[in-house]
């Protein structure tokens, strides 16, 4: 499988203090340039040598894309703010606990300590075979390995696979779906706004990304509206070890309850497909339905739907059944801690 090589292959590096000249960098080079946010994805490419950019551009010394801001209507999170800031920070915590829980269950301590929000949602694929440089289909080959008689593919997509059946791998990125975020992206045409669930595509639109950034385009922060502040929240991740594990699936959502009756609701998954999925036909299923065991189960039932699992990960669809079922239905309390 991987052979690691720590050496990384030369490239000029620059470290711009401002977003109009990483703006400049990343128009200047374009398809040669590789933005390094913390650095935890990215210099795993590197060192494996399987990406050589010419140019990396690192994000660390824009003072501009760090912090939580307060606005008018909701939050602003800056793309390059920790994953320890986001899930510590009184105004996440207290208004929007979903994100914070979030960011609390990515990888260990030390890595949320240098991993970034826009770096976390703009992640690659972690399927072993594209990350040791095996030509799939996601590295321009024309084969899947992991959908194979012989492939391993216990982490993989039970939903809307085509071709490639890699997953998307962020825990925070479903957390800002239920939130109904907006990504804030600027390239030399200026700045464009999109929801957080069209910043991701599936192997339909383009099999070799998993977020919509194109060369020249930079991820400057996440815009949270006030509509779903101190709604109530579910978070739940299942991973294989409690610390420094990728999710093999996680859930996410907020709701406004009147009495015991949904009102409003979002509701997302991810590590099911290549793409965190906003489970839109069960949103439109439970609202106006009591919150309750029976709303969960059904819920629970449309959200697996036309899943269809490989040789090794059958387990993943009463996995997400439960967890959607769960995040309806509401289950005691869970205390965090951060």
């Amino acid at each position: 499988m991987a052979i690691v090589r720590d050496p990384m292959p030369s490239f000029e590096l620059y470290q711009p203090t401002t977003v109009t000249a990483a703006q400049q960098l990343l128009a200047k080079h374009g398809e040669d340039a590789f933005i390094l946010a913390g650095g935890m994805d990215s210099f795993d490419w590197l060192k494996d040598r399987i990406k050589r950019p010419k140019v990396v551009v690192d994000l660390g010394g824009v003072d501009e894309l760090n912090g939580v801001r307060e606005r008018t209507d909701g939050i602003e999170i800056g793309a390059m703010t920790t994953l320890t800031d986001v899930a510590t920070n009184r105004l996440v915590r207290e208004r929007y606990g979903v994100l914070a829980q979030a960011a609390s269950l990515v990888a260990s301590p030390q890595i949320r300590n240098q991993g970034t929000l826009g770096g976390n949602v703009s992640q690659d694929a972690r399927c072993w075979y594209y990350r040791a440089g095996w030509p799939c289909y996601r590295a321009s080959g024309n084969i899947c390995y992991a959908d194979t008689p012989v492939g391993r593919n216990r982490e993989h997509a039970i939903l809307h696979a085509q071709r490639c059946v890699a997953v998307n791998p962020s825990d925070t990125a479903p957390a800002l779906i239920a939130l109904d975020a907006k990504f804030v992206i600027r390239n030399s045409k200026g700045e464009q706004e999109i929801d957080a669930e069209d910043y991701f595509i599936g192997p339909d639109i383009d099999i070799t990304r998993l977020h919509v950034l194109r060369p020249g385009d930079l991820l400057t922060s996440i815009r949270i509206p006030g509509a779903w502040a101190g709604t109530q929240f579910y978070f739940e991740k299942v991973r294989d070890r409690n610390a420094w594990d990728f999710p093999l699936l996680n859930v996410a959502s907020a709701m406004a309850v009147s009495g015991n009756t949904i009102d409003r609701i979002r509701l997302s998954v991810n590590a099911a497909a290549a793409r965190p999925l906003r489970l839109k036909a069960v949103e439109a299923a439970v609202r106006g339905k009591p919150r309750n065991a029976a709303t969960g189960e059904m819920a629970g039932a449309l959200a697996v739907r036309g899943a269809v699992p490989l040789q090794f990960n059958a387990y993943k669809i009463p996995l997400m059944r439960n967890l959607v079922k769960r995040a309806v239905a509401g289950v005691e309390e869970v205390k965090w801690a951060y």
